[in-house]
């Protein structure tokens, strides 16, 4: 099922692999240890953050109608938590794990999930060789564009991420889609601290420019805005983060703890502040696109 190449979009390989191929073991000090997730919890009043972790996963697989398919695509599969829930605990055949961290890749890989498939691949160029029943998109879409793009690039390539979506997908089938935004704040608000130091060449979305991409392609279906539960995630993750302090340090430095310390910090704030977002939305394929909107 070949698609056409699209142009660069977003952060390239080297800038996420400078985040992200820090160190598994690293990040698997303070993120949850059962589902490894790298985003926001979805929380209940009695949850504990695993459970919430969990949650989250599940809420994102019921969302796609996940369960029991065929042929499911992660994009952005992280640690491999979607990944293991879709094949163990929804009986999903065949799962399709994008990434573009070589040490993700590797760790899944030592899991030994049946029916996984994870590819160090960018979703522009992906190549399926069949189409999806689902896609599941969780803390990706936050590295589709870039600083120097403005807002009409931006849309356009979020557009593009869209329609290689509704081609890949068969007639009906849903994205579930959650991603960090800009609420009330602009990019030029933002300390350079971030764009520097943790997440280079990547830039925020406005909830706006999601969905004028997808206008005409997908039809939303759910959509929520859940920023107070990245604001409990960021505070469980820095709580890890220095209950494990001292093997941190002696392991990867006190340069890492202390930039690690600061931003999940600054996080912590801009979502109890409501300077950042986090929504969840759920699409379903407009099967016969009108004419002017493909």
């Amino acid at each position: 099922m070949a698609t056409p190449t699209a142009p660069a979009i977003g952060a390239s390989k080297e800038a996420i692999q400078s985040h992200y191929d820090l160190s598994n073991e690293f990040y698997h000090l303070w993120l949850d240890p059962q589902t490894r997730c790298y985003s926001a919890a979805l929380f209940e009043p009695e949850d504990d953050f695993i459970t919430a972790q969990q949650r989250k996963v599940d809420y994102h697989i019921t969302q796609a109608a996940s369960q029991g398919a065929a042929n499911v695509l992660d994009i952005g599969c992280g640690w491999g938590g979607t990944l293991e829930s879709l094949v163990r605990k929804h009986d999903v055949q065949h799962a399709v794990g994008l990434t573009l961290s070589d040490a993700q890749k590797l760790y899944i890989d030592t899991l030994g999930l049946p029916g996984v498939d994870v590819r160090v691949e960018n979703w522009q160029d992906h190549q399926p060789s069949s189409r999806y029943d689902s896609i599941i998109s969780v803390g990706a879409f936050e590295h589709f564009a870039n600083l120097d793009q403005t807002v009409e690039q931006k849309v356009a390539g979020y557009r593009a991420f869209f329609q290689r979506c509704h081609g890949w997908l068969v007639e009906g089938g849903r994205i579930s889609l959650q991603t960090i935004t800009y609420e009330n704040s602009t990019r030029e608000d933002f300390s350079p601290f971030f764009a520097n130091e943790i997440f280079p060449e990547s830039d925020l979305p406005r909830m706006f420019e999601i969905i004028q991409a997808a206008d005409g392609l997908f039809e939303v279906e759910r959509l929520r805005n859940d920023r107070m539960h990245y604001y409990l995630t960021q505070k469980a993750w820095w709580q890890a983060l220095k209950r494990n302090k001292q093997i941190i340090c002696e392991r990867f430095g006190q340069a890492v703890y202390d930039r690690y310390n600061l931003y999940l910090q600054m996080c912590m704030v801009g979502f109890k502040t409501g300077s950042m977002g986090l929504v969840r939305i759920t699409f379903k394929r407009i099967d016969r696109p009108a004419q002017g909107l493909r």
